[in-house]
């Protein structure tokens, strides 16, 4: 089953009068429970990509499908709506609020969807559990490593239980044994609770974890291929 589709899709931005091409006729489909990376270096389009499939911006022209819904020319509002119950993400530098405690920030989407305290308290501590972060659950971001930091934003993307994670270069501001741990985490949570992971990166070091691998350069997939086998690393 499709969780994403994207349909010859472009996405051009005017700045005064130069105007720039991100997306140029991209068309691919990701099944439930990939684990999928977009690759390429900077400019190549994988950010924007990712925030078309993530309903954060519309494309210039083409379509696309979040569980087989249009969501192309949704309004803001109705964007909101599907980002909340089907899409969680991971942000590059974290994006945790900086006044609560790591418990809080994962609960904060479940108290967005209306969910009952006993609920929220049973999902946060299975989800500390998930990341081995228990011991942490009463510290704030800033008493937290990097790697820690980004551990809590995985578990607060999954607290809704999404259909879909995105995850913008969840490793660019991670030294190699922080980085390694968070790409081992993302890894064990998709094989055991099934939800799809797509994530853009431009470091060979993560993409290797990846089972399959979309290659974007200059706004155009050119690769498009299922890795035989997941590399854990050293």
């Amino acid at each position: 089953m499709e969780v994403a589709k994207v349909e010859n899709v472009t996405r051009t931005y005017q700045v005064g009068m130069i105007e720039t091409q991100a997306l140029r006729g991209v068309s691919l489909s990701i099944e439930n429970g990939e684990f999928t990376a977009l690759v390429g270096p900077s400019g190549s389009g994988k950010t924007t990509l990712l925030q078309l499939i993530g309903c954060l911006d519309q494309p210039t022209s083409g379509r696309v499908y979040i569980n087989g819904k249009d969501v192309s020319q949704l309004n803001r509002n109705q964007r909101a709506d599907m980002r909340r119950g089907t899409i969680g993400f991971i942000f590059q530098f974290f994006a945790l609020i900086p006044t609560l405690t790591a418990y809080e920030n994962i609960e904060m989407p479940l108290l967005l969807v209306g969910q009952g305290a006993a609920e929220r308290r049973q999902r946060v501590t299975e989800l500390l559990e998930a990341v081995d972060l228990m011991d942490h659950a009463n510290h704030r971001p800033d008493q937290l490593s990097g790697g820690q930091q980004q551990r809590v934003a995985i578990a607060r993307a999954l607290a809704t239980r999404p259909a879909l994670i995105l995850a913008d270069e969840p490793t660019a501001n991670l030294d190699t044994p922080n980085g390694k741990l968070v790409m081992e985490t993302m890894t064990r949570l998709n094989q055991e609770t099934g939800v799809t992971f797509v994530f853009a990166t431009h470091d060979p070091r993560v993409f290797t974890y990846a089972r399959r691998i979309i290659t974007l350069t200059d706004g155009l997939v050119v690769e498009n291929g299922v890795m035989e086998k997941v590399i854990l690393g050293d």
